[in-house]
């Protein structure tokens, strides 16, 4: 005697079939994203700083008093900007906006700089060392005037894949949950099924928690996909708290299913719900530094940036995922990305139709 299968399982079986059929779902859930990661992370992996940057916290007789000779010099390797506290210059390299600071008090030149990049340290603490020789040399006859004293700050500069790899992957969460909500939805209703399951036997509660089944099980893969290929490809390293991504991967592919739900509701025809999903994902993706760091971007877009989804679900995995940070990291995006899902869904039943 055959087992019967839950009305559940069956749809999304028949759910899970239908995305791995339709091409344009596979291409824009999983391939074009991976293409951007594979794109971006070839561009950058060897990229290289042709001038140090660094800050020049008060004064600094070392650079300002120097000859004009050898202020050309700095001038061409290194481009110095003035900081009055300390405490933000060093955060300022933590984060990866500066490569130094450098502080003088009397004849002591101290030097703060990463090691995040070991060719970029080894440059910055060369090009100081070299500043300081000539000092002293200029002062021949007499004993050095100079003496440089160096010291790592803690690092949390990001090389560019441990950022692409987050950012990418929040970005194809976002499309194929958004997207397959969307073309399923409008898809169903034109061709009548959408009636037929209405008048069927089937609880309305199987056939949503099919489709939340069959999103979360394609964003499992996704997330596979991704970290496998940052890993094996680029050398992602991955920190003990990354499995707290998982959460915050359940909670963005239940936003972005709402967001789906929402167009789908909205729209007419199939190409109105992908227009309405591309004119709403992608435009998020670049406001939420799925595709470069916001920390340069003028103050309007990022402030606009903390009210989207995306954003959050960004800045959640690459804290637990690349920079190490506990719990306490995920509880603003599970909390934002979850009011979200609630807020569109409850606004996606108020446009919800059964037939077109």
């Amino acid at each position: 005697m055959s087992r019967v299968r839950p009305p559940a399982v069956s749809l999304a079986m028949a759910m899970a079939k239908g995305f791995w059929r339709d091409r344009a779902a596979v291409f824009f859930a999983v391939i074009f994203p991976l293409m951007f990661l594979l794109l971006f992370g070839t561009l950058f992996s060897d990229g290289g700083t042709s001038r140090t940057s660094a800050l020049q916290v008060g004064d600094v007789p070392l650079l300002d008093d120097a000859p004009p000779g050898a202020r050309g010099v700095i001038a061409e390797t290194i481009d110095v900007r003035r900081s009055d506290d300390l405490a933000a210059a060093l955060g300022e390299i933590r984060q990866g906006d500066a490569d130094a600071a450098v502080v003088q008090h009397g004849d002591s030149v101290q030097l703060y700089y990463s090691q995040a990049d070991p060719v970029l340290a080894s440059t910055v603490r060369g090009t100081f060392e070299a500043i300081v020789s000539s000092a002293n040399i200029g002062a021949s006859g007499q004993p050095p005037q100079y003496a440089l004293e160096v010291e790592t700050v803690e690092d949390e500069t990001l090389s560019p894949v441990q950022y692409l790899t987050p950012g990418l992957l929040g970005w194809a969460i976002a499309s194929g949950a958004t997207f397959g909500a969307a073309t399923s939805l409008l898809q169903w209703r034109t061709t009548g099924l959408l009636r037929r399951l209405r008048l069927a036997p089937v609880p309305a509660a199987s056939v949503v928690t099919s489709r939340v089944g069959v999103s979360l099980g394609i964003a499992l893969f996704q997330t596979a996909v991704f970290l496998a290929t940052g890993m094996l490809v680029f050398g992602l390293e991955l920190t003990g708290w990354w499995w707290l991504a998982f959460p915050l991967l359940i909670a963005g592919t239940l936003a972005f299913l709402s967001l789906g739900l929402l167009a789908g509701a909205v729209a007419r025809t199939q190409e109105a719900a992908v227009a309405i999903a591309n004119m709403v994902v992608l435009p998020m993706a670049f406001l939420s530094g799925s595709f470069f760091p916001l920390d340069g971007a003028p103050a309007w877009i990022r402030t606009v940036s903390q009210v989207l989804p995306l954003r959050h679900l960004n800045d959640g995995m690459l804290d637990v995922m690349v920079r190490g940070q506990g719990p306490t990291a995920v509880v603003l995006p599970l909390a934002v990305l979850l009011a979200f899902a609630t807020v569109l869904t409850a606004v996606a039943a108020l446009f919800f139709r059964w037939d077109t």
